[in-house]
């Protein structure tokens, strides 16, 4: 995707003038003699960054002068090169053509309006380069004057032959002054003007100051609403108790702090979106020099590897771009060693040669999404299982009864690493837990991982745009207050008790054709009960339960939570050093009580409620005989009602696997021999009627079991299904895991 240099040529012409008055003032130190080997590599440094912005920004003219400075610095650099007077002269003129091309950029925005280089410019540049000093005083002889009087100057000095007079009727009789005038008057100068930014550079330490500040404005705002509150609360309490003109008063009161508020936070709230955007880079600079990593490090391992880049002109704040480089990099350096394959294995794969590893980035609502992916060998999750089992990681039981995604997880942990041999690229057992790390604890985002065999891996990032202040969701849990960020909240819900169901001894309730287990907060947390409840006046809502749909990536869990206190854009501080270690908490807000409340971590929730479920169905499979050895396929779009129809059946000793789509399905049902499918009928690709109907066609399926699991309870839903060849048809909302068993037993005899 090409990058809108519209978007960014401003911020460039800033960085530029930038540069180029470091040029300025490094040459003036040359002259002077005053520069060291560090000075030299700070201009050479400048007019590298010049050269590389521009052409990242395809400024064709800028990048060919600016790479020609360059190759003179460059020289200067390592010695082969000696400053001169002319060759001082030489390059201001560069200086000064970079400074006159960055001018017309800014004034125009368009960099198909810059006139193309100075090629005589360009050719010294290059000669002066190799150390071809005469070129250098030649071409450095008309810098120090205008472009108008050279021509002039240099008839002075060389004088050419006069031509001969033309015939005299073709020209007019001239005046006696004119004809003694020894040349044409010069040209009048153009009128000099100094020029002003149009923006300030502000040092980084400057700007955080200010979002931090802005962020405590935003925090502090609260207790402001607390006065509303507050005040509100007198006039209930007052009530007839006081006379009518207090009560008046009061209300006028009210209702003029209440306006004052929401035009405070009005303003407050534009204040803050401008100042964060002061602080927004776009990830073209993480994603360029990685692009040039990633070609290095495939020429240093012998591999072919083509990086593609897209979406790098997403923009995310500078305290996440800052944060992002070293995850980037370790993943970079996982898919060149461990997944692009050699050009051997590749072709042998009737595969291309060269491999292909891609950098993109979208954006999702609140969230950035950064996928790194390679097209390589996948991850081998039987090698991960032996080696987490020969490093004592796992037991060799355990490692067998993982599931493929808690396999995948074993390569964020700390030491872990499937090379056979430590080199400069990998083998250590670091890097992929500084990824799980930085973007959890550091960015507050998720990592996702999904990898096939033969195809390729590909590592996904949720962020968040920015850290300085986010939207959190405040609840009560026994009497005590918790948070979320919004970017985990899906949904939030008030359903009757009734709708409960108990599938692998966890609670779930159906949203939308979709299994979302139910827990408890207080239950994962541990929170102490209360010893006295307090009254509940909500009346009929006290019979609902209110829960909390948190999703992360395309899992989701319903928290089961007592009340709903307050949404508001807070600044989330990090935990004091020795609470860190919590993986439960991501940081503290501030109330408009001035109360600490925890901000939890919705990806650490959901790890702890899977291992309970895991737990729970090992506990029940324990009290199973492993009754049967069956095959049985699984096809759902949702990952939740995969999960949950897995745990159910393992726990009665039938083997699964599991499809994401109808089409995924048909795919894994062809190329293995399953005793049963069970399948879902609204999916992507293919739904469930045409899959069974697609399945009846099959010689090996035409007389095996297929189950229907739907929300879909219409009659004529029902008929369908028996007319494309389902043998069960089962409603989510009627769903009883010893329902299913049964039929399942009922069905394979």
């Amino acid at each position: 995707m090409a990058i809108d240099i519209r978007k960014f040529v401003a911020r460039f012409v800033e960085e530029a003038r930038d540069h180029i008055n470091r040029l300025n003032d490094g040459l003036a130190a040359l002259e002077a003699g005053k520069a060291d080997n560090e000075g030299i590599n700070t201009i050479f440094r400048s007019a590298h960054t010049i050269k590389g912005s521009s052409r990242m920004l395809k400024l064709t003219t800028i990048t060919d002068t600016a790479h020609k400075l360059e190759d003179v610095m460059g020289g200067l650099r390592d010695g082969s090169l000696q400053f001169s007077p002319p060759l001082g002269q030489l390059l201001y003129r560069a200086v000064d053509a970079l400074s006159a091309l960055v001018d017309k950029l800014g004034e125009t925005g368009d960099g198909a309006s810059l006139p193309p280089a100075d090629a005589e410019l360009c050719a010294a540049l290059a000669q002066a380069a190799v150390g071809q000093g005469g070129a250098v005083a030649e071409a450095a002889a008309p810098a120090s004057m205008p472009a108008q009087s050279a021509a002039p100057v240099a008839e002075a000095q060389s004088p050419a032959p006069i031509p001969a007079a033309p015939p005299p009727a073709a020209v007019p009789p001239a005046p006696t002054i004119a004809a003694a005038a020894p040349a044409p008057a010069p040209l009048a100068p153009a009128e000099t003007k100094l020029k002003t930014a149009e923006t300030v550079r502000v040092r980084l330490t400057k700007l955080d100051e200010l979002i931090k500040l802005m962020g405590e404005v935003v925090s502090s705002h609260a207790r402001m609403r607390q006065r509303l509150l507050d005040i509100r609360m007198i006039e209930r309490e007052l009530g007839d108790t006081a006379g009518e003109q207090v009560a008046a008063g009061l209300r006028h009161f009210a209702h003029a702090l209440k306006d004052d508020v929401q035009a405070q936070e009005v303003l407050m709230d534009e204040l803050h979106d401008k100042t964060l955007l002061m602080r927004m880079l776009p990830l073209a600079i993480v994603f360029e020099p990685a692009a040039r990593l990633v070609r290095e490090l495939a020429r240093s391992v012998g591999k072919q590897v083509e990086c593609v880049v897209n979406g790098a002109e997403i923009e995310l704040d500078r305290q996440m771009i800052d944060k992002l480089s070293d995850p980037i990099i370790h993943l970079i350096r996982n898919g060149i060693d461990h997944g692009v394959e050699t050009p051997e294995r590749r072709t042998a794969a009737g595969k291309p040669a060269q491999g292909r590893l891609t950098l993109s980035a979208r954006q999702d609502g609140g969230w950035v999404v950064i996928d790194i992916a390679d097209d390589g060998g996948g991850i081998p999750l039987a090698a991960v299982r032996e080696k987490a089992v020969k490093k004592g990681f796992v037991s060799a039981e355990k490692a067998a009864a993982m599931t493929d995604r808690e396999v995948v997880d074993l390569i964020f942990l700390p030491g872990f690493s499937t090379s056979s041999i430590i080199t400069d690229l990998s083998g250590r057992g670091v890097g992929m837990d500084v990824v799980k790390q930085c973007v959890l604890d550091d960015l507050q985002g998720v990592v996702g991982v999904e990898t096939r065999p033969g195809a390729g891996t590909t590592f996904s990032l949720r962020l968040p745009l920015s850290l300085a202040v986010m939207r959190v969701l405040l609840v009560e849990v026994d009497g005590l207050p918790f948070g979320f960020t919004a970017q985990y909240v899906s949904e939030l819900l008030r359903l009757p008790h009734e709708e409960m169901l108990t599938v692998a001894e966890r609670q779930a309730v159906i949203i939308r054709n979709e299994f979302v287990p139910v827990v408890p907060l207080a239950e994962l947390l541990r929170t102490p009960a209360r010893l006295t409840k307090r009254p509940d006046a909500r009346g009929a809502r006290a019979t609902n339960m209110l829960l909390v749909v948190l999703r992360v990536r395309n899992e989701k869990i319903a928290v089961q939570v007592d009340d709903l206190l307050d949404e508001r854009d807070m600044v989330i501080k990090p935990l004091p050093e020795h609470m860190r270690i919590l993986p439960m908490v991501s940081g503290m807000v501030t109330t408009g009580k001035n109360e600490l409340v925890g901000v939890l971590h919705a990806p650490a929730l959901l790890d702890l409620a899977r291992r309970a479920r895991g737990q729970a169905v090992r506990a029940e499979a324990e009290t199973h005989a492993s009754e049967s050895h069956y095959k049985i396929l699984v096809v759902d779009d949702s990952l939740n009602t995969r999960e949950i129809e897995k745990d159910v059946l393992e726990a009665y000793g039938y083997h699964v696997t599991l499809a994401e789509d109808g089409l995924d399905g048909l795919q894994k049902a062809m190329e293995g021999n399953f005793d049963a499918v069970l399948t879902d009928v609204e999916m992507p690709n293919m739904d469930g009627f045409s899959l069974t109907a697609r399945l009846r066609q099959e010689e090996k399926y035409r007389d095996k079991p297929i189950v229907i699991i739907t929300s879909r309870e219409k009659e004529e839903d029902k008929r369908r299904g028996v007319q494309v060849g389902a043998d069960a048809y089962i409603v989510k909302g009627d769903f009883d895991q010893s329902n299913l068993v049964d039929t399942l037993r009922a069905l394979l005899g």
